[in-house]
């Protein structure tokens, strides 16, 4: 999975931050949530951090984890009534 990147944030007077993706809206933190977030930003990889807290780390394993035996639905056998009776 390549590494997170296009994130920034923009802190605001009433302690708010808000974070964006290649310019768009990617979320708003305010109170305790802003704090730890400045707090770990500064602390560690800054696109990385915004990519968890915002939720986008997740994308681009969805297909594979759908596709796995685990994951799958099973399709309904055709001709059998739900309770198994012909």
């Amino acid at each position: 999975m390549p590494r997170p990147s296009g994130f920034q944030y923009e802190q605001h007077g009433d302690q708010s931050v808000t974070i964006t993706h290649h310019g768009r809206p990617a979320g708003t933190l305010r109170g305790g949530r802003a704090e730890k977030f400045l707090a770990e930003v500064g602390s560690g990889d800054a696109q990385l951090v915004m990519a968890r807290w915002t939720g986008a780390y997740k994308h681009g394993n969805e297909r594979t984890a759908r596709d796995h035996p685990r994951n799958r639905r099973r399709e309904p056998v055709r001709g059998r009534a739900p309770d198994g009776r012909r």
